[in-house]
């Protein structure tokens, strides 16, 4: 998988995105309004990481956060148009590699391949310390 991250961190770049912005601002475009925490567990790095990524991106005008209405101490991320453009220009630059990885195997293989790191998943959840 490190080469998928080290292609994807090489096709991102002209569009001014670390693979971990571009997993952030995919993610609120699916869920415009998901909290730090959300997005941290969602793209798979620590809340620090994700704060720092959500600091830079609010920095950069791609997001704005706001006080959930109902719960003042979570802030609600969402895009700004210019937010909308850099997640679709990341998308042109990433989906197609994600694509051409895809078409390596067949469909058979995909599925086999999934199923094994489902289990490789399942394993490593049943030996993390809580």
């Amino acid at each position: 998988m490190a080469g998928l991250a080290a292609t994807k961190h090489a096709v991102l770049k002209p569009a001014g995105l670390t693979v971990p912005q571009y997993g952030a601002l995919l993610f609120l475009s699916e869920q415009p309004g998901a909290s730090a925490a959300g997005l941290a567990r969602a793209c798979g790095v620590t809340p620090p990481t994700m704060n720092t990524v959500l600091k830079n991106l609010q920095e950069r005008g791609l997001i704005v956060r706001a006080r959930h209405e109902l719960h003042r101490n979570v802030l609600e991320t969402r895009l700004t148009e210019e937010g909308e453009r850099i997640v679709a220009d990341g998308d042109s630059r990433a989906v197609p590699v994600e694509r051409a990885l895809a078409a390596e195997f067949t469909a058979e293989e995909r599925e086999s391949l999934i199923a094994l790191l489902g289990r490789c998943v399942d394993l490593l959840e049943s030996v993390r310390p809580a």
